[in-house]
């Protein structure tokens, strides 16, 4: 198996962990986190912090970005630039319990999550998460940095814009255009356009 490296040691992570644990083609060689730590995440070393990467990379060329993302995808884009500028291998990650169209394509740095369905002709960009349960079905755009959360549904034909989060039992239309940097919160049902910016969530 191939080493790879985790970037960020939080609760994304350990879900991330476990699709790599049972996915058998990369190792977890270690996390990276921003600051040196003596804790091991679900038994894994901390390795090193940010100013350590180019170094750690001489020896585990792939990593991923394993930083969650509900309030902005910043820290998840600054993260896989510098990896890109690094020159690191950004592999796409997949459960082997996801079921992933040979119709679909998935961008550099992804990743798809437990029980997922991607379907036919769907595309996800770069650095996105597909979390655990969630459908993307047929002609769905997915664009860079976006996070689909838990269980939503987005439906064919759909467009979501980039560095945006689909939260947990959202339903996307078929067909709707979702702009840059939208904000849908759980349970939210998308019947009409949204522009980028745009938060949708419920009163509290």
């Amino acid at each position: 198996m191939r080493p790879i490296l985790l970037l960020g040691g939080g609760g994304h992570c350990h879900s991330c962990i476990d699709v790599i644990e049972s996915s058998g083609i990369y190792r977890v060689e270690g996390i990276i986190e921003s600051e040196l730590s003596s804790e091991s995440v679900l038994g894994y070393p901390v390795v090193g912090c940010d100013d350590d990467l180019p170094q750690l990379l001489k020896t585990s060329q792939s990593a991923i970005v394993a930083v969650g993302q509900i309030k902005n995808p910043e820290t998840r884009i600054k993260l896989f630039d510098r990896l890109k500028k690094l020159g690191a291998n950004l592999p796409v990650i997949i459960s082997p319990k996801a079921c992933c169209s040979s119709h679909s394509f998935i961008g550099k740095g992804s990743i798809v999550m437990h029980g997922a369905v991607i379907n036919a002709g769907a595309k996800i960009g770069n650095n996105c998460i597909i979390n655990s349960l969630s459908l993307i079905e047929h002609d769905v755009i997915i664009s860079d940095h976006c996070h689909v959360s838990t269980g939503a549904l987005v439906n064919g034909g759909a467009y979501i814009g980039r560095g945006t989060f689909v939260g947990s039992g959202a339903v996307v239309k078929e067909g709707v255009i979702v702009g840059e940097n939208v904000i849908i919160g759980a349970g939210q049902i998308v019947l009409k356009d949204l522009q980028s910016g745009a938060v949708l969530k419920n009163a509290r």
